[in-house]
C-alpha cells in the first residue's frame, strides 16, 4: 500500500498533525465514521468496526515504521477506533455522543489499568491501539452507567 494512503489513514485525514491535542481532534474523526456506520444492520456495524480495528493496528504500526518513532503523536486512527466503540454502545443522541466524547478523552488520557499495561509493554500497532480500546471500552461503560442512573 502506498505510504501516503498508510499515513492519510493513520493520521485521520491528517487531523493528527493540527497543533495540540491531536488525540481529541482524531476523536472527533470518529463522529462521521460512526454516522456512516449507525446506518448498517447490527451484525454489518460490527464486522465494519472489526475491519476498521485490523485496519487501525497494521496502519497504525506501518506509520510508526514510516516516522522511525515510537507511538507518534500525529498517529490518531487508534483514537478513532476508541470512539466508535463507545459510540457503537451509545444512543444515537447528541448528548450521548458528547457524554461518551468527554468520557472517551477522559478514560484515554488517565489510561486505567489495563489500558496502561497496554500503552507500557505492548509494541507496534497493536500497542498502539490497544490502549484506546480498552479506554474506549471504559468509556461506553461508564457511559451506560450515567444514561442508567440520568434515567433512575
Amino acid at each position: 500500500m502506498n505510504y501516503r494512503l498508510i499515513m492519510a489513514l493513520a493520521t485521520g485525514l491528517y487531523t493528527g498533525y493540527l497543533p495540540k491535542a491531536s488525540g481529541t481532534w482524531g476523536s472527533l474523526v470518529a463522529l462521521p465514521i460512526h454516522f456512516g456506520l449507525i446506518h448498517l444492520a447490527p451484525t454489518h456495524h460490527g464486522l465494519a468496526l472489526a475491519a476498521i480495528l485490523l485496519l487501525a493496528v497494521w496502519t497504525a504500526g506501518s506509520a510508526e515504521k514510516i516516522l522511525d518513532q515510537p507511538d507518534p503523536q500525529v498517529v490518531v486512527i487508534d483514537e478513532i477506533v476508541g470512539m466508535l466503540i463507545v459510540l457503537a454502545g451509545a444512543p444515537n443522541t447528541p448528548l450521548a455522543w458528547l457524554l461518551g466524547f468527554a468520557l472517551f478523552r477522559f478514560f484515554d488520557i488517565l489510561k486505567p489499568w489495563p489500558a496502561s499495561f497496554c500503552d507500557k509493554n505492548l509494541h507496534g500497532g497493536l500497542g498502539i491501539v490497544l490502549d484506546d480500546v480498552v479506554a474506549g471500552l471504559y468509556a461506553l461503560l461508564a457511559l451506560r452507567v450515567l444514561l442508567w442512573v440520568g434515567q433512575a
